[in-house]
C-alpha cells in the first residue's frame, strides 16, 4: 500500500494481478469509491509513488503510471521503467518503496527453500534511480524481504526477512534487519538470525562473516510489510517504534502469526518484540493475514489483508477517566 499526498490510497495485489486505487472522499475512513487501475499484471505486489506517478513492481518489470491521480477512472499505459528483474516466481514478487534520498528499493529473493546462486542479485535489496538507471545492489544474503522502511531520525533502512523452511517448527527465526550502509551481507544461504549456522551451507562460512540480525521474530510467522510509526495519534510510547505485519506460518505443525507486532527500539536498537493486534487466527483456522502496514497522515494505522481481501483502520482512543484501571487507552 501507499498513499498519495492527494489522499488516494494504491493497493498491489500479488494473486489477483491487479492494482487499485481507493478514495475516500466524504473522510469518514471508508473507501467511497475504488478503481481498477491495471489488471492481467504478474504478482504486482509493490507499489510506490513520486512526483504524481505510481510505481508498480511486477517479477520482473517495474512500471510506471504518470499522473495517474487526474486518470483514475481511465488510466493512462504504464511506462516500462525497468525490464531486467529475473523472472523466477518463488520469492519473486516485490515490495517496492523509494528512499528518502530518491532511490526506489526492490528486493530479489532466493529462488529456492535455500540454494547458492551463481548470480549475485538473487538473494538481494536492490536499488534503481526513478527513470530505472544506475542499478546496484545495496545488501546481499537477504532471502525474502517483502518490507522495509527508513528509521524517521537516522534515515538508517531497516527490512524484514522471512526464514528457510524445513528444519523444523522453531528454526529459523524470521529476522528484522538493521543496514546503516550499503555493502552488509544478512547471512543467507549460511547463516540465519542471531547467529543459526546452516546445516546444508554453514560450513562454507561462519556466522562470524555476516551481520546478524537486529531482532529474531518469530519462526515462520512470514513477517511482511514494516513501517515505522510517525503519527501523533497513539501515545508517545509508540513513537518511531517499528509495525510488522505477520503473515501467518504455512507449514508449522502449530501456527504462528496471523497478527501485526511490535518491535521497540532503543538507542538505535531493538530491545523489545511483543504482540500489537491479534485476532485473525482462531481455533478453526485463520480468517485473515495481515501483508502490510500502513501509517495514515491522522496517526491511525491501516492494515492490509490478503486474505479477507479487507483493509483495517485502527485507530486510538483515551479511556474515559472512570474506566482508567483497565489501561492507558484502547485501539479500535
Amino acid at each position: 500500500m501507499v498513499l498519495s499526498p492527494g489522499g488516494t490510497l494504491f493497493v498491489g495485489t500479488r494473486s489477483a494481478g491487479k492494482v487499485y486505487a481507493l478514495r475516500d472522499e466524504d473522510r469518514d475512513h471508508k473507501a467511497d469509491r475504488i478503481y481498477t487501475l491495471a489488471q492481467g499484471l504478474n504478482s504486482p505486489n509493490g507499489v510506490a509513488f513520486k512526483d504524481g506517478a505510481l510505481y508498480v513492481a511486477e517479477i520482473s518489470r517495474i512500471l510506471r503510471f504518470d499522473a495517474i491521480e487526474a486518470q483514475l477512472a481511465a488510466p493512462p499505459g504504464p511506462v516500462v521503467v525497468s525490464s531486467d528483474y529475473p523472472n523466477d516466481a518463488s520469492h519473486g514478487w516485490k515490495y517496492i518503496r523509494f528512499s528518502p534520498d530518491g532511490w526506489l528499493y526492490a528486493p530479489v529473493g532466493a529462488p529456492c527453500n535455500i540454494c547458492e546462486s551463481a548470480d549475485p542479485i538473487y538473494a538481494s535489496l536492490t536499488r534503481i534511480k526513478p527513470d530505472g538507471a544506475g542499478r546496484e545492489i545495496f545488501a546481499h544474503g537477504i532471502r525474502n524481504t517483502v518490507g522495509f522502511d527508513w528509521h524517521p531520525t537516522t534515515g538508517e533502512l531497516w527490512f524484514t526477512d522471512n526464514g528457510r523452511d524445513l528444519l523444523g517448527d522453531d528454526l529459523p527465526p524470521d529476522e528484522l534487519n538493521h543496514a546503516p550502509c550499503a555493502g552488509l551481507h544478512f547471512g543467507y544461504p549460511y547463516c540465519h538470525g542471531q547467529g543459526v549456522s546452516d546445516p546444508e551451507f554453514g560450513e562454507k562460512r561462519p556466522c562470524a562473516d555476516f551481520t546478524p540480525a537486529a531482532q529474531n521474530l518469530g519462526p515462520h510467522v512470514a513477517a511482511l510489510g514494516m513501517k515505522f510509526y510517525t503519527g501523533a495519534m497513539f501515545p508517545e510510547e509508540y513513537k518511531n517504534q517499528i509495525f510488522i505485519a505477520e503473515h501467518g506460518s504455512w507449514n508449522r505443525s502449530t501456527r504462528i502469526g496471523y497478527r501485526v507486532s511490535l518491535v521497540r527500539l532503543q538507542n538505535n536498537r531493538a530491545v523489545a518484540y511483543e504482540t500489537f493486534a491479534e485476532g485473525w487466527l482462531q481455533e478453526g483456522g485463520p480468517w485473515g493475514r495481515p501483508v502490510d502496514v500502513l501509517v495514515m497522515p491522522d496517526g491511525a494505522l491501516l492494515v492490509s489483508d490478503d486474505h479477507a481481501g479487507a483493509i483495517y483502520r485502527i485507530a486510538y482512543a483515551p479511556i474515559e477517566r472512570s474506566k482508567r484501571g483497565i489501561g492507558p487507552g484502547k485501539r479500535k
